[in-house]
């Protein structure tokens, strides 16, 4: 009875299944920090899939799927609005057309698989294949965007671990075969198979007890420095020179000097090509200790977001140039072929915006090793981890999380480092303007950290790290394969009983 009114309601017109979808999609999107409730992340997929193997029609589907991606990407990315509002009075008019796309625009790719499991079987039971490919391609499509992504609420779960093996989409895939298991009619089987995943994924990875290392008074220390500057004051004249001297005070600080000093993402006021007495402040503070900053450098007309490795010396020795960019943000998309068409100031490989740099890059801290340095944007993606031209021995993680508010924006940023732990092996270092910085172990645990909105320094151990994982060997592309397979087997199939 219950079922036949459901099925009734849902051939209602698009809006109200557009609603349905939502409600369930602000539900699911509250398992991401800083609520954190993974079973709701769990009842929103698991309520979402009931309804889909309710609907009629692929129509239905497809707005029950956009409705409930853009209910949980407007919840999950609310801090998109936060760089609008840094100067309110000139840009805070475009934060609620900025919402609104985004949420709706990345609504779309679930859209679409949604409308594409309901073609396939009546059931909807193949969304679980179109829901993970859907997210393969948000995360690769036009530099990708894959923040947000549903297994990344399993971060610190011991189903979670399973990322060093297939990474954040395989655990999409076992999110999703999870939850799917709603639409099995055997209720004895689904209590049982629920019962087990479940377990998995609500249980905490642990204490730190096994990940404290022995040796750990003997592992080189690192400093992570956090100036807290808001994003409203920190290229303000008169904040500016606040905020530097507290870098430096804290740089000098401590009797015990650590063997190496992280300050975060565009921390140095200064151009790189100007900053020869600033450079020389530093090294001051820092004393016979490397120092990795980050600063703005310029050749010729184009800009770099950069981090810069200063020696015992004072000297610059090592440029690392923010590869993977912000689009809208550090640069805009089309915007070189846009200037081949007379469309001018968009290119950022002819000076307007950001440039890219070369790739990524592994610098050489001699006795500590060799870390990856990500700058702020590029910790979201596991690809420019795993792209590395070598294995490093650690990731440096510089980043200015003050664009990104006080609410939910910085701590998702410091959930998804944490996943690039566990898909590496490799320990994080994070170096945050406003937080979270923190030290990171190879199994994405956080050992330590400076909080949210507080100035301060932290003195680490560096963790070790532990052997390559399979998702470093393999990446995306295995599970890519297989994805794409079984699409095209569903739609042989379908195809033979549609003729």
């Amino acid at each position: 009875m219950a079922d036949g009114a459901l099925r009734r309601w849902l051939r209602a017109v698009p809006w109200k299944m557009f609603g349905v979808g939502a409600a369930f999609g602000l539900i699911a999107a509250l398992g991401h920090p800083p609520i954190g409730y993974t079973f709701l992340t769990l009842a929103g997929f698991g309520a979402v899939f009931m309804a889909l193997a309710q609907s009629q029609t692929a129509k239905q589907a497809f707005w029950l799927g956009s409705g409930f991606g853009s209910g949980y990407f407007a919840l999950a990315l609310n801090w998109i609005i936060e760089p609008f509002i840094v100067d309110v009075w000139r840009h805070g008019w475009m934060a609620p057309f900025a919402i609104t796309f985004l949420s709706m625009g990345l609504a779309l790719f679930w859209a679409l698989a949604f409308w594409g499991a309901k073609r396939l079987h009546a059931s909807g039971w193949p969304v679980v294949l179109t829901l993970t490919f859907a997210e393969l391609i948000r995360a690769y499509l036009f530099t990708g965007f894959p923040w947000a992504m549903p297994s990344y609420v399993l971060v610190d779960k011991l189903v979670g671990q399973a990322a060093a093996s297939v990474g954040p989409h395989g655990l999409n895939v076992m999110l999703f075969c999870t939850v799917a298991t709603v639409l099995i009619k055997r209720r004895l089987v689904r209590v049982l198979i629920l019962g087990v995943a479940l377990a998995g994924m609500t249980v905490p990875v642990g204490n730190l007890s096994d990940s404290i290392d022995p040796q750990q008074d003997e592992r080189p220390v690192v400093r992570l420095i956090q100036p807290n500057a808001p994003q409203h004051q920190k290229w303000d004249p008169q904040y500016a020179r606040i905020f530097f001297e507290r870098l430096v005070k804290f740089s000098r600080a401590g009797e015990e000097r650590p063997d190496l000093i992280v300050w975060p993402e565009t921390a140095v006021p200064v151009w790189l090509h100007n900053a020869a007495n600033t450079l020389g402040i530093i090294s001051g503070a820092a004393g016979d200790v490397p120092v990795v900053l980050g600063i703005n450098r310029a050749e010729g007309q184009r800009i770099f977001n950069a981090a810069v490795l200063m020696d015992e010396e004072g000297r610059v020795a090592q440029t690392y140039d923010k590869h993977h960019l912000v689009p809208f943000g550090e640069y805009i998309p089309l915007g070189n072929l846009l200037s081949k068409i007379g469309i001018q100031g968009l290119a950022s490989r002819s000076g307007d915006g950001f440039s890219p740099g070369a790739g990524p890059t592994v610098m050489d801290f001699g006795a500590l090793g060799k870390a990856l340095v990500l700058i702020c944007y590029e910790a979201v993606f596991p690809q420019d981890v795993y792209a590395a031209p070598e294995r490093p021995d650690f990731i440096l993680h510089l980043t200015n999380d003050a664009w990104f508010g006080n609410f939910s924006g910085p701590y998702q940023h410091l959930s998804q480092a944490r996943m690039r732990a566990i898909e590496s092996g490799l320990p994080v270092l994070r170096a945050a303007n406003t937080g979270v910085s923190a030290v990171i172990d190879a199994k994405g645990r956080v050992l330590d950290e400076l909080p949210l909105n507080t100035e301060g320094y932290l003195d680490a151990a560096l963790p070790k790290a532990l052997p390559k994982t399979i998702y470093a060997k393999n990446g995306d592309l295995p599970l890519a394969i297989v994805i794409v397979l079984l699409l095209l087997i569903g739609l042989l199939r379908w195809g033979r009983e549609t003729d």
